[in-house]
């Protein structure tokens, strides 16, 4: 499959690290969750990395989510480039962590680390979790208060429907009015994150996505498994649905 070259439209820093890149670009249709490549040629060689789409399906221009990496040749270049520029993307979308792959239920969790909020504020952008169930949690763990982005995005999930949507920040390494502490595994173990939230996780009711920091998508899982829920497979649906961001 060729590439096709998308041009930037947007390159907004969040913070010393973290940014988005907004491209037009002609691409295939794809479902809110799934993912594209970007990739750029740095030493005469093509570079490319998998990033999530942040943008809704029928939404544009494409948004991705960024954070540079230490020694990162893509990442680096990435955050330079400017409004006119171009980048190379696939013209087709993949990956499986969507909504249509989740059982129905009436609750569902969405648990994210840093740029990993990305593919759920794609899911949340479409009617679909809106019309598929009674609750919606979704949970944005980070190190510092200045890292919890598109608050602008979230407000406006938090406009849409009050008593249907709430949204829960992490914070790790300082203060956070209104938020919690810690690490999200140890939250749920200790009983907070179902606390604050005003709901029970549980196997009989409950969807929990887990998208970011594979040590906080191991540990959580551990933890739902202890509690009877079971990973979702298309041959077996269970409860819990996974994506490691690196």
């Amino acid at each position: 499959m060729g590439w096709v070259t998308g041009t930037v439209q947007e390159c907004k820093q969040w913070t010393d690290r973290l940014f988005s890149l907004r491209v037009e670009a002609d691409v295939e249709p794809f479902k809110a969750g799934q993912f594209n490549r970007l990739r750029l040629e740095i030493d005469g060689e093509p570079v490319a990395r998998p990033y999530s789409y942040v943008n809704a399906p029928d939404e544009t221009p494409l948004d991705f989510y960024l954070i540079t990496v230490p020694e990162g040749p893509l990442s680096n270049r990435l955050v330079q480039l400017e409004p006119g520029d171009t980048v190379e993307l696939m013209p087709r979308a993949t990956g499986f962590f969507t909504l249509d792959e989740l059982p129905d239920s009436r609750d569902l969790w969405l648990l994210s680390t840093g740029t990993a909020l990305g593919p759920f504020l794609s899911m949340l952008k479409t009617d679909t979790p809106w019309e598929r169930f009674e609750n919606i949690r979704l949970i944005h763990a980070v190190r510092k208060a200045d890292e919890l982005t598109y608050q602008d995005t979230i407000r406006q999930f938090q406009e849409r429907a009050p008593k249907q949507f709430q949204y829960i920040p992490f914070v790790s390494r300082e203060p956070c009015p209104g938020g919690l502490e810690g690490r999200v595994p140890a939250a749920i173990a200790e009983g907070r994150l179902e606390h604050h939230a005003g709901l029970k996780i549980a196997p009989e009711h409950s969807q929990v996505m887990l998208c970011g920091n594979p040590a906080m998508v191991k540990d959580t899982s551990a933890i739902l498994r202890e509690r009877g829920l079971e990973k979702n497979r298309r041959r077996k649906p269970g409860h819990i649905t996974t994506e490691n961001y690196w």
